[in-house]
């Protein structure tokens, strides 16, 4: 028999090496707002090829005001949505076929902002006050109750301004983001009252459908390597994969908000937990007590109702490494 040419060889080789390839697994991201240094670790995990290494073909969409990040993820519209904790307990109890199985950030963001000329010090200076903020914000009727405060509130519409035009104006902010636009509008660097220190301790985490749970495993599993490689990447490594990805995205992120907002990341160890258990180990992790604390809160508040939700039902640690 005579032997094949050299180049129908090498023909043969490339052919059967794609053959043998398995294609990448894809997963739909929906993020909770547009692209920003917040979803550092995610960008980075794409950036870097932590998601292809795993056999992963991920596809981040940013979010907004309008994102529908629930609705999106259970009708599988959406494989995996970024959310916070508190919404989405509240909304598991009205029957979304969700489960928490990731943390984004140790503790939810979310706090008030203070002016750094203004006479609040403290959560009990806030009785009598007027807060712009979501009305339906938990946290608020959390203070109201622990501090025995009355608050009036004015529905925000997510800018600055107003906060800007009056010393003693309060407003709803992301720890990470509305600091830097309010100095970078001329304002002073504003203090926080942060759901932390009140103890109301939410978490930003991922959920994904029931269904995707049961159907792809492995599949989560490797996302969540992937994506806690990813964020430890972005904050102990040089953040550029991310930051060029992100500018991509999103063409308002500068270099230099992007860097204030990851020094904002870190220096109050948002991702990597600021309990005695913090770390890098710590990264994506859920404790399923703080779960059991936040939903006596929010049964006790009366916004959700008694047994309508379990530790069992709303959160999982089985696809965490």
């Amino acid at each position: 028999m005579r032997p094949l040419p050299t180049a129908l060889l090498f023909l043969s080789s490339v052919v059967a090496a794609f053959a043998a390839e398995k294609p990448r697994f894809r997963i739909t991201v929906q993020l909770d707002w547009i692209a920003e240094p917040e979803h550092g670790g995610f960008y980075q995990a794409q950036a870097r090829g932590y998601f292809r290494d795993e056999g992963l073909d991920v596809t981040l969409i940013p979010g907004g005001p309008g994102a529908f990040v629930m609705p999106s993820v259970a009708t599988g519209k959406a494989d995996i949505g970024q959310a916070d904790s508190t919404n989405t307990l509240l909304q598991q109890a009205e029957g979304l076929p969700v489960v928490q199985f990731a943390a984004v950030f140790q503790d939810d963001p979310s706090g008030i902002l203070v002016n750094a000329g203004s006479g609040v010090r403290n959560f009990a200076d806030l009785d009598g006050k007027t807060v712009i903020a979501r009305p339906e914000w938990a946290f608020l009727k959390f203070l109201q109750k622990k501090y025995a405060l009355h608050l009036n509130i004015v529905p925000q519409n997510f800018s600055v301004a107003a906060f800007l035009g009056n010393k003693e104006a309060l407003q709803q902010g992301y720890f990470i983001a509305e600091p830097y636009h309010i100095v970078h509008a001329g304002g002073k660097m504003p203090r926080f009252l942060s759901t932390w220190d009140a103890g109301f301790r939410a978490y930003a985490v991922l959920v994904t459908n029931l269904r995707f749970t049961r159907e792809h495993p492995a599949e989560l599993r490797a996302f969540t390597r992937a994506y806690i490689h990813g964020w430890r990447d972005y904050l102990e490594g040089d953040p550029t994969p991310a930051h060029q990805a992100l500018k991509k995205a999103n063409e308002n992120n500068t270099d230099e908000f992007m860097m204030f907002s990851r020094r904002m990341i870190i220096d109050e160890k948002l991702v990597t937990g600021r309990d005695a258990s913090g770390g890098p180990a710590q990264i994506g992790r859920l404790d399923p007590a703080r779960y059991a604390t936040q939903i006596a809160q929010l049964e006790d508040l009366g916004i959700l109702a008694k047994g309508k939700v379990t530790v069992g039902s709303a959160m999982t640690t089985g696809f965490l490494p």
